[in-house]
């Protein structure tokens, strides 16, 4: 009952002392309401003034974005996905013009391998590639492929001629392109050498795989 008392009598002298503001003159209220620690409405020409001096801080900061205008949004590319090889290679276009390494490389799995699987495809064309990478043969693919007593098809330092619109060399095309890329997993990863089973070179290697009709060593 004494607090309810007590915050009658604080509401009754707020509003005395508000009464008092407005009946008297303005020099007067200014002077009532410093005595009273109470605010007066400020004039427009107070307002600025009043800003500078309000705690307006909080703990909540709100960051906008930038964004630059000048820098070109580039187009987000797809990861190329398929179920199997074969889809990967069907969706893998042939360039219209090939570069002197992929087409050294896809002539080597056209010449060495166009008769087996696109795996077994795949790993020949992981072998030129390995070679190039090893530190043991030239440095490039168009070298590894052109390394006299290397490859059977090589004749003179030069390839064969190929049938550049069978469905064969663009197979190899896009194999070659799979590889270079290392988008598919190889079944003979590290090898460095092959040969047809029907061979028996009597190799001191580390036999890694045999697909199809080819034997990969390391």
């Amino acid at each position: 009952m004494s607090r309810i008392l007590n915050v009658a009598s604080v509401a009754a002298v707020g509003m005395t002392v508000a009464t008092m503001l407005v009946m008297a003159e303005p020099g007067f209220a200014n002077d009532l309401a410093a005595e009273a620690s109470l605010p007066l409405a400020a004039s427009s020409s107070q307002v600025p003034e009043l800003l500078q001096r309000a705690d307006l801080s909080t703990d909540m900061t709100v960051e906008t974005p930038k964004i630059d205008d000048d820098q070109p949004t580039e187009p987000v590319k797809a990861p190329v996905s398929a179920e199997s090889l074969a889809a990967l290679v069907a969706a893998t276009p042939v360039p219209d013009t090939l570069d002197p390494e992929l087409r050294c490389l896809a002539g080597a799995v056209y010449f060495e391998a166009r008769g087996e699987s696109l795996s077994g495809q795949l790993a020949v064309a992981h072998v030129v590639i390995n070679r190039a990478e090893s530190g043991r043969f030239p440095t490039s693919l168009c070298g590894v492929v052109h390394q006299p007593s290397q490859f059977s098809f090589v004749r003179g330092g030069k390839m064969p001629a190929i049938r550049e619109s069978s469905t064969l060399w663009s197979n190899a095309v896009a194999i070659a392109q799979i590889a270079r890329s290392g988008s598919w997993k190889n079944q003979a990863p590290g090898a460095l050498f092959f040969h047809a089973r029907h061979v028996s070179p009597g190799w001191r290697k580390t036999r890694i795989a045999q697909i199809d009709n080819h034997i990969f060593y390391r």
